[in-house]
């Protein structure tokens, strides 16, 4: 073998094979490099569009959460009322309402919450609701109390009527009269 003299030798001009084995893995290697760029760049978009979806997940299930706690404030308990007598005898829920009562002669007494109706003769009958009673139309009413429900009640008659509502935005109004709470 002989020696070299790295000062005086020459470098000797490539084969073709070697020319293109290095053109080869040059340009390989350039196409694994925008791979790689080209993967990064959906992993980075994959990412931002996962959060942005987290973040508006968030933000909805806060919505929710916020919209749900405001209907349950503001939509309360339901009561059922029904009409009763001086006696305590379930009444039919007519005789309860302001708009009967009124054109059959008869008034309210705010200070004892009935509803006097003329029967016949000039006598009159007391009527009332019962709040969270139950029973039939000529039956004693089981249960509930004569005092009326405050604060976001809604109160329905056996009819179906509401008589008293509460609540955000909502009037106290009854839904067919003319503004006076039922019967008591």
């Amino acid at each position: 073998m002989r020696f070299q003299d790295p000062s005086t030798a020459e470098r000797r001009e490539p084969t073709l094979a070697e020319q293109r084995a290095r053109r080869q893995a040059l340009e390989d290697q350039a196409r694994q490099e925008a791979a790689a760029e080209q993967a990064r760049a959906q992993a980075e978009q994959k990412a931002a569009t996962r959060r942005k979806v987290l973040i508006g997940s968030g933000v909805t299930v806060g919505l929710v959460a916020v919209v749900a706690t405001w209907y349950l404030a503001g939509t309360g308990e339901t009561v059922n009322a029904v009409c009763t007598d001086s006696n305590g005898t379930v009444q039919p829920d007519e005789y309860c309402d302001d708009n009967y009562a009124t054109s059959h002669g008869g008034y309210y007494n705010s200070a004892t919450g009935f509803w006097f109706i003329p029967i016949g003769g000039g006598q009159y009958s007391q009527y009332r609701y019962n709040y969270g009673g139950t029973g039939t139309v000529g039956q004693p009413v089981s249960g509930g109390t004569y005092t009326k429900p405050s604060g976001n009640t809604t109160v329905k008659t056996q009819s179906g009527k509401t008589v008293q509502r509460g609540g955000f935005g909502i009037s106290g109004k009854s839904s067919g009269g003319d503004g006076k709470s039922g019967g008591s």
